[in-house]
C-alpha cells in the first residue's frame, strides 16, 4: 500500500489534526479497496467552503467536506483519487451540536470524503447504508463510536 496526501491548511487553527492523523485516517478508508493513491486534503475556512459549495452543487453555504474525484483518462496510469476540501468551521459546529470529539468528527469526515473519491455515495437510501455501515466498520477499527447513534 502506498498513499501520499498532500495537505495544504489555507487557516491557523490550532485544532487543527496533524498530517499523521489525516494519513491515518485517509490508510483507514483505503486499505482494502486502492492499493495505491494520491489526493489532496484542502482545509479552508467558511467563504471558500462557501463560494465552491455554490459553484460545484449550487448550495450558497458552507459545508463540512467537499470530495472532488479526479476522472483519470482511460490509458492514463495514474493514482489520482482527487481533491477533498473541508472546512475546518462547519467541523468544529458539527462536533460541538453533534457533541462528539472534535477528532472524532474529523477522522469520520475524512472518511466520508475519501470514500466519496472512491465512488461511494448516499443519494439513494439503498446506497446511504452501504456507505454509512462502511464508514461505521472504518471508524470502529479506529475506536471511533458510531457517527450515525443517536445520542
Amino acid at each position: 500500500m502506498s498513499y501520499y496526501i498532500e495537505l495544504q491548511q489555507e487557516i491557523e487553527d490550532s485544532d487543527l489534526p496533524g498530517e499523521t492523523q489525516f494519513n491515518e485516517w485517509v490508510s483507514a478508508a483505503l486499505t482494502g479497496r486502492k492499493d495505491e493513491a494520491e489526493l489532496c486534503i484542502r482545509i479552508v475556512d467558511a467563504e471558500e467552503s462557501r463560494e465552491l459549495n455554490h459553484q460545484y452543487r449550487g448550495k450558497d453555504k458552507s459545508t463540512n467536506v467537499l470530495s472532488f474525484p479526479f476522472e483519470v483518462p482511460e490509458g492514463i496510469p495514474l493514482n489520482l483519487l482527487g481533491d477533498l476540501v473541508v472546512c475546518a468551521e462547519v467541523v468544529a459546529r458539527e462536533a460541538k451540536e453533534q457533541q462528539k470529539p472534535l477528532h472524532h468528527h474529523w477522522a469520520h469526515m475524512i472518511i466520508h470524503g475519501t470514500l466519496h473519491l472512491l465512488g461511494y455515495d448516499h443519494i439513494k437510501d439503498e446506497d446511504a447504508e452501504v456507505m454509512e455501515q462502511l464508514e461505521r466498520e472504518i471508524l470502529a477499527q479506529l475506536e471511533i463510536p458510531d457517527p450515525y447513534q443517536e445520542r
